[in-house]
């Protein structure tokens, strides 16, 4: 393996180079960062999961108190107390984005914040019912940031039976066929399998993995009683379970009418040898190239295997293997990486950000990153965003950047730094003598800074 480059290593692998922040010391350092206690969160803290939901439990009793007040002082008061609570929550949710790139752009364990984003991308969940939209940040709050670092199988259990995750695929509203609930409604219930397709197909085997419909049916059957309330959070309903034994990739999982199936089942399909490549490969693929060194999966397959899925052995086993290494192939920055990396380029203040009206933060940060392609928490689908990078070299999401590039730092940073000096701030020791160049030329400081952050240099990592 190369010598240890530590500009290298977070622009690769963090979130970039920062004015006042060193790089990385060490990969050790790199590994210490993840399991260290969590500053950054601290220090911008976004809300948790379990304190948004008494926020729903707020609405749904207000809206309770409208239906059935209609008409009375009492309802109207009701009504406008439940609009000001869904502007509120819109407004919080405004927040937490700016804490989300303040958070890339302050932390000093930015392999640790670049795994974060990673799996709550592997887990992409969205809420459906009203103020369970703007619920995202809250799941990855307490639904994946604290599973980072320790077993797969935790992480697995704590996203897959998590509130959003269940509002996002359905699972709540999934009802096994001899339920007893749908024998005393005298009719079918309503199975559901998203979840269990979606576990099986994205979250630990893989497209093309060794199962299937009937281990999609069977899966989505012992899933049943999944669900959760405002009130409670996470429950298990019994009386929505189909009854009987199920079998999924070979393995009878008994009926015992609560939740430790479930757990068995995660369990085993995060110890399977097709979760192990499957997950090496993504982690590969978002950190080193689209097409990666067959050997680095390898590697990492095998470590996954030989661990039981310990997570931080598994980020050992990339940063061991001089393929994570090479420069060549590396991967263009999806929208939030790059106007991520450069917020933290430019140290822009907190204090800006947050003072920064709602209106003012949608047009300088929000709406470029829609055009770029990548409009916050709004993935598409349960696959999260795309990896490939032609996905992101589009005309579109090419003119978004440079547009951007351009006019976003001077809002950000009203005090733009040297261009001469910005170069090797955003760039490192590695920075081009033509990107140098190009920052001495421009017309003014605004032009060099958006001509260095639109460098080949710094939209690959």
């Amino acid at each position: 393996m190369r010598p240890f480059d530590p500009e290298f290593a977070e622009m690769r692998f963090g979130c970039g180079l920062s004015p006042v922040i060193a790089p990385t010391a060490s990969v050790d350092a790199m590994l210490q960062g993840v399991a260290a206690p969590d500053a950054i969160a601290v220090r911008f803290p976004i809300a948790t999961f379990d304190t948004f939901r008494t926020r729903v439990a707020e609405s749904n009793a207000l809206r309770r108190m409208v239906r059935g007040n209609k008409g009375t002082p009492e309802g109207d008061a009701a009504e406008t107390q439940r609009r000001a609570l869904k502007r509120q929550t819109q407004i919080d949710a405004l927040h937490w984005f700016g804490q989300s790139m303040m958070r890339r752009a302050h932390t000093q364990t930015g392999f640790h914040e670049r795994l974060v984003y990673f799996w709550a991308d592997h887990f992409a969940a969205r809420g459906k019912a009203e103020l369970l939209q703007r619920a995202t940040s809250p799941y990855i709050e307490d639904g994946i940031r604290p599973f980072v670092g320790g077993r797969f199988a935790d992480l697995l259990i704590s996203a897959v039976t998590h509130p959003v995750m269940l509002s996002f695929l359905d699972q709540d509203q999934s009802m096994g066929e001899r339920s007893k609930r749908a024998v005393n409604q005298g009719k079918a219930g309503g199975l559901n399998e998203n979840l269990a397709r979606e576990v099986l197909e994205l979250h630990t085997l893989g497209v093309g993995g060794p199962y299937v419909q009937d281990d999609v049916r069977e899966l989505a059957e012992l899933f049943t009683g999944l669900s959760f309330t405002p009130e409670k959070g996470r429950v298990f309903l019994k009386n929505y379970v189909e009854p009987g034994a199920e079998t999924v990739l070979g393995k009878t999982y008994e009926d015992a009418q609560t939740i430790e199936p479930v757990h068995a089942v995660l369990e085993d399909l995060a110890l399977h040898p097709a979760t192990a490549r499957h997950l090496s490969r993504k982690l590969a693929v978002h950190f080193v190239s689209d097409t990666p060194d067959p050997a680095l999966i390898d590697h990492m397959t095998a470590r996954y295997v030989e661990t039981g899925g310990d997570l931080m052995q598994v980020y050992g086993a990339l940063l061991e293997h001089p393929a994570a290494w090479t420069r060549e192939g590396a991967n263009i920055k999806p929208p939030v990486e790059f106007v991520g990396s450069a917020i933290r380029a430019l140290a822009v203040d907190p204090a800006i950000l947050a003072e920064l009206p709602d209106k003012r933060l949608r047009k300088a940060v929000l709406m470029p990153l829609a055009v770029m392609g990548q409009a916050w928490q709004a993935f598409s689908g349960p696959d999260g965003w795309p990896e490939a990078d032609d996905a992101w070299l589009t005309p579109q999401g090419l003119s978004g950047r440079v547009r951007w590039a351009m006019s976003g730092p001077r809002i950000l940073c009203p005090d733009l730094p040297d261009p001469r000096t910005f170069v090797d701030t955003a760039l490192g020791a590695s920075a081009p003598e033509t990107v140098r160049f190009a920052a001495k030329a421009a017309e003014s400081k605004a032009e060099a800074i958006g001509l260095v952050l639109m460098s080949p240099a710094f939209q690959r990592c």
